[in-house]
């Protein structure tokens, strides 16, 4: 097994809360695997992607502010 630091970016280790299988399935698909991603995302453009609702976003922003970041307004 190689070491976490020699994966591309990709195959790092996600940071992501659990936000449940088919929101999990919607942003891996979509290439969002860091929380540190959705600063640069609004709620709205999150929501649109299929298998994300409101309970995965309110876990995403919780996962966030504890973190001291937010969605991108």
């Amino acid at each position: 097994m190689e070491p976490s630091n020699l994966l591309p970016d990709r195959e790092k280790a996600s940071d992501m809360p659990n936000v449940g299988k088919p929101a999990t399935r919607a942003l891996t698909a979509a290439g969002y695997v860091q929380l540190e991603q959705f600063t640069k995302l609004t709620e709205a453009e999150v929501l649109k992607l299929h298998g994300v609702g409101p309970k995965a976003i309110r876990i995403i922003r919780e996962a966030l502010a504890a973190n001291g970041q937010s969605f991108a307004e």
